[in-house]
């Protein structure tokens, strides 16, 4: 008699939310957008539902359906590791960094959010689990927003016993002094202040300014100050910065490979993993590893509803990043979202997997792929 609970279905979502910046766009060093979309995928077993999901284009959402929802079907839903090695070895011809792994990393997700429900867990307890929170720094001032707006966001955070927070830099680096003038003022000293580049500096800029920043404004996090592919740019600004001034990269990181790159090159103080990305919980398992073994914090990037749970199995966890978008898109997405208590989301205990329920009528509207189930 198997013991085996097979998974019957998978279907696939995807929905764009228009951006809520000045002139519907948002910006930072080297990107300029007007909506943020989110392929939704959701996994079903034994009665019960798994969601999961990444942000990405829609293309993600169409390989989900003709390169993955074939090889999980019939598999064990107790056993997600397993079918995600069934996942990638898929994809090899497909492509697996990028498009790829967000791809699996939404299955992941899903499956992983199936067997907690499956066993009448959250999901932060069916993971080999060393925390019960995850701390947050609030993340958005945009390089787009006015100096009045870009106040308002990080204050409010900071008001609502988010100690740590970060804005966009090097747009225009110009204006950076202002901006960050601004916030430290409205913050006051001793709030930690974070920036992010996302790569729109060349590696003697980034020496610049991260000496700046820590001596003008008492800034904490570099993250990005030249590209992530950079590594030696990267590690040039770590060794010849100033003390207290972490470098912060891998939210780009894809496959398990990406990570060991950055490490091994000893490219960052911190290093960054995005469970949408890399893998979903199980890839994010095997990073967190590595991160252990090289005695480094890992930091979780963005997507906070799936983040509290994974994150709360990372060893060298440092924080996550509470992402202006992926709040207003998790919001319209789900109930059963977490807000921050103390500065850091607490799973509830009380709900299997990852709490989360989908929210279908409050999405429709923003539907760009796949039907509304019956």
């Amino acid at each position: 008699m198997s013991d085996v609970i097979e998974v019957e279905d998978i279907d696939v979502h995807a929905f764009t939310v228009p951006t809520d910046g000045p002139d519907g766009l948002e910006a930072d060093g080297t990107l300029v957008w007007d909506s943020t979309t989110m392929v939704l995928v959701r996994a079903h077993a034994g009665g019960r539902t798994g969601i999961g999901y990444t942000y990405g284009d829609i293309a993600v959402a169409t390989l989900v359906e003709s390169k993955l929802a074939s090889v999980v079907r019939g598999g064990d839903a107790l056993a997600p590791a397993a079918l995600w090695h069934r996942m990638f070895a898929a994809l090899r011809n497909a492509g697996r960094p990028g498009a790829g792994a967000m791809a699996v990393s939404a299955v992941d997700i899903a499956l992983w959010d199936l067997k907690a429900r499956l066993l009448e867990q959250p999901l932060f307890r069916v993971l080999p689990a060393f925390h019960d929170e995850v701390p947050v720094y609030g993340s958005g001032g945009f390089a787009n927003y006015p100096t009045s707006r870009l106040v308002e966001q990080l204050g409010d955070w900071v008001e609502q016993g988010i100690g740590q927070v970060k804005l966009k830099t090097a747009r225009h680096p110009a204006e950076d002094p202002g901006r960050l003038t601004a916030v430290r003022e409205a913050i006051g000293p001793d709030p930690a202040l974070l920036t992010d580049a996302n790569g729109g500096l060349t590696r003697k800029q980034a020496l610049y300014w991260a000496h700046r920043f820590a001596a003008d404004w008492n800034v904490c996090w570099l993250e990005e100050p030249v590209s992530s592919d950079d590594v030696h740019g990267l590690r040039l600004v770590r060794d010849h910065g100033p003390g207290g001034l972490d470098v912060a990269a891998g939210e780009y990181g894809f496959i398990l490979h990406d990570f060991a790159d950055l490490l091994d090159a000893g490219a960052v103080d911190c290093l960054q993993a995005d469970v949408t990305r890399c893998g979903g919980v199980t890839g994010l398992l095997e990073v967190a590893g590595l991160s252990a073994v090289h005695q480094m914090d890992l930091s979780a990037h963005c997507a906070p509803a799936a983040s509290a749970h994974a994150f709360c199995a990372v060893k060298r966890l440092r924080h996550l990043e509470y992402f202006h978008d992926h709040i207003r898109c998790e919001s319209l997405a789900f109930d059963g979202t977490l807000r921050p208590e103390g500065g850091a989301l607490r799973p509830d205990p009380a709900r299997p997997g990852l709490g989360l329920d989908v929210r279908w009528a409050d999405l429709e509207p923003y539907r760009v792929h796949g039907s509304r189930p019956s």
